[in-house]
């Protein structure tokens, strides 16, 4: 293989194409006395070791350039990058000949996870996450909105039906509706791909990173131990969005319009707390206007998050980290990938974050989970480049939102500055457990159906007519949402989400949401705490983070059930830390839907009273209005 690269290419350097080729060419590991020699297997895995990162960083590198300034020529440096990698690679080859029967465990893991084949990522140049990044709404040809900030901030903050109806809709139309051919072809360039591993489709090779053969039945029960949860708040919010818009855009025993809940997918409601808060007479902090008051730019965040981190006595950030990272949008006119990213470029020196931070609570809180991905990768870079990774890829997601669940916390915002006092009553502690519960408990479904609908993708239960009616289907089956409109197969709203256009796997987000709780649990015990554990806050307990690093330095060099046990003394996930955590708000919740419709009915098709159109600023019947306050004036100017 790399001698054919070498032919073809004729950018390839040459002394890359040689040593290649004399690593592929030497018959010495072949011998039958060297074959069984671990001594000599050990010595191939550290001299692939001591090669790789010079590779790797340099078409990390190439990717962290292209989201940072999407031009065609940075693309193109990525393509070549990743060649050149894909050559050196070919090294890793020679240690499927070693008869590993009677190797160590550790020696025998090292060379299963450096043949094991890489997972998520585009396969055919892309040209999906281009057009989602580069994708802009316009009303028209001078006022064109980005996703980040711009059209997250209408999803947000504006209580417009017409303008959240516009800004859900535009966006799936420049960044959903074209991508469906390109989705096709990357389905089927994964397939063959993982095929070509020794896997059935790529469903099953995604699930392979979880190292149990029923992943997809143990995250199946977890879902059914949480959805009596989640059917709860979906209830007591639709009642309050009934409350708030009426019987035109809500139905009492429905679906929710997925444009309602503050995201853009629906995934996070926290934003539309404000609507849902079950004591508005209490005196709530408005914490986005106090982040603002406080920090001055995206850094500032990060700072702050790594501030945390340092409190538990864990790993500082290096000075290239600040210097080289991009925190906000760029005022110079590049086009970026604004979606929030943590880099390692696995050269054990350089690691990055790109994001276009915005100064507001969910951003604060991501700040604090991107800063517990560079955590992890600090935490274990002593370990060989096969282990340089989570235990498992949820793993890597719970490290930060372990460390989020304590900085959401009253106690923490008093601890920096962002409030002074701490309300301590029982209407406090629900209105923080609903805030909560906005943020995690309405995403586990979410969580859960992404990979539900492409595994169904992936295995051809979904063929591709009928993508974009199945994708409904599940979110209407788990999540208990629905379009504001129709849709047809004319749209392709899977793709208007990030990690579809990426092609990164989802599961990891429920995993973690499920696991940092259980870590949460474990760490507050280290720490020392007493009473509910929605009020645990880790801040300044280096006891827990001495625990927590333990677990983080093993990278991969344990099954993922051997570093649960470590933190945890549990080998399996359970859901029982989350359900005690929301314990309080569950029985509130059970008494103010007692005269609710829980679930929603499905068999019932009913979408939401059209709207006006909405032109940058007002409603057809704003504009109307405004047409004839000015008539009414100049008419009493002229008579």
């Amino acid at each position: 293989m790399a001698f054919f690269y070498c032919l073809i290419f004729a950018t390839i350097p040459v002394g890359l194409c040689e040593e290649s080729l004399s690593w592929m060419s030497s018959s010495s590991y072949y011998d039958s006395d060297l074959v069984a020699n671990e001594s000599v297997a050990i010595k191939l895995l550290d001299k692939f070791n001591a090669g790789i990162g010079d590779y790797q960083a340099n078409f990390i590198g190439s990717q962290f350039a292209y989201y940072t300034d999407s031009t065609e020529e940075n693309r193109g440096k990525i393509d070549m990058a990743r060649l050149e990698l894909a050559i050196f690679s070919q090294k890793k080859l020679r240690l499927s000949s070693f008869e590993v029967e009677n190797f160590s465990s550790d020696t025998k893991r090292r060379i299963e996870a450096l043949l094991k084949p890489g997972i998520g990522g585009s396969s055919t140049g892309g040209s999906l996450l281009r057009r989602y990044s580069q994708a802009t709404a316009c009303l028209s040809s001078d006022n064109c909105f980005t996703l980040d900030p711009d059209l997250s901030r209408i999803m947000a903050k504006s209580r417009d039906y017409d303008q959240l109806y516009w800004a859900w809709n535009s966006w799936r139309d420049v960044a959903g509706r074209p991508s469906r051919d390109d989705f096709i072809l990357e389905v089927e360039s994964n397939n063959h791909n993982s095929i070509s591993y020794g896997f059935t489709d790529t469903s099953d090779h995604w699930r392979s990173a979880y190292e149990v053969d029923d992943i997809a039945e143990q995250v199946n029960k977890l879902y059914a131990d949480l959805a009596p949860l989640y059917t709860q708040i979906h209830a007591y919010v639709r009642r309050k969005l009934y409350n708030y818009y009426g019987p035109d855009y809500i139905n009492l025993e429905g679906p929710i319009p997925a444009h309602l809940l503050g995201n853009m997918w629906a995934q996070s409601w926290i934003n539309i707390f404000d609507i849902v808060q079950p004591y508005p007479v209490n005196s709530t902090v408005d914490l986005t206007a106090a982040i603002r008051k406080k920090y001055f730019n995206g850094e500032e965040l990060f700072r702050a998050a790594e501030d945390f981190f340092l409190s538990l006595g864990m790993l500082k950030a290096s000075k290239s980290f600040w210097e080289e990272s991009l925190f906000e949008r760029p005022q110079d006119g590049r086009k970026v990938v604004c979606h929030g990213t943590a880099w390692d470029f696995q050269n054990q020196e350089d690691l990055r974050i790109s994001m276009c931070a915005d100064l507001t609570l969910v951003d604060f809180i991501i700040a604090h989970h991107e800063m517990g991905h560079i955590q992890y990768y600090m935490q274990y870079v002593d370990q060989p480049f096969e282990f340089r990774q989570g235990a498992n890829p949820g793993f890597h997601e719970a490290v930060g939102d372990v460390i989020a669940l304590s900085a959401s916390t009253p106690e923490y915002h008093r601890n920096i500055g962002l409030i002074d006092e701490i309300e301590d009553n029982e209407e406090a502690d629900i209105n923080f457990l609903m805030r909560q519960a906005l943020d995690k408990i309405a995403f586990l479904p979410f969580s859960f159906l992404v990979d539900t609908w492409r595994w169904g993708v992936f295995n051809g239960s979904i063929p591709p007519e009928k993508y974009n009616t199945k994708w409904w289907e599940f979110r209407e089956k788990f999540q208990g949402v629905q379009p504001p409109t129709p849709r047809t197969e004319e749209h392709f709203d899977p793709a208007a989400k990030y990690h579809i256009s990426a092609g990164t796997p989802y599961l990891r987000y429920f995993v973690s949401t499920v696991t940092q709780f259980q870590f949460h649990q474990a760490l507050c015990d280290a720490a020392g705490h007493v009473g509910p554990l929605f009020k645990c806050n880790l801040h300044n307990s280096t006891e827990a983070g001495k625990l927590f690093s333990e677990m983080l330095q093993f990278g991969s060099s344990q099954h993922w059930t051997n570093a649960m046990e470590t933190i945890t003394g549990q080998t399996e996930m359970k859901s029982d830390a989350l359900v005690e955590y929301f314990k309080p708000l569950t029985e509130w919740l059970e008494k103010q839907n007692e005269n609710e419709t829980i679930g929603w009915d499905r068999a019932h098709r009913w979408y939401p009273q059209a709207p006006d159109p909405w032109y940058g600023g007002a409603s057809v019947m704003q504009h109307s209005a405004y047409l004839l306050m000015t008539c009414v004036l100049l008419n009493s100017l002229f008579t």
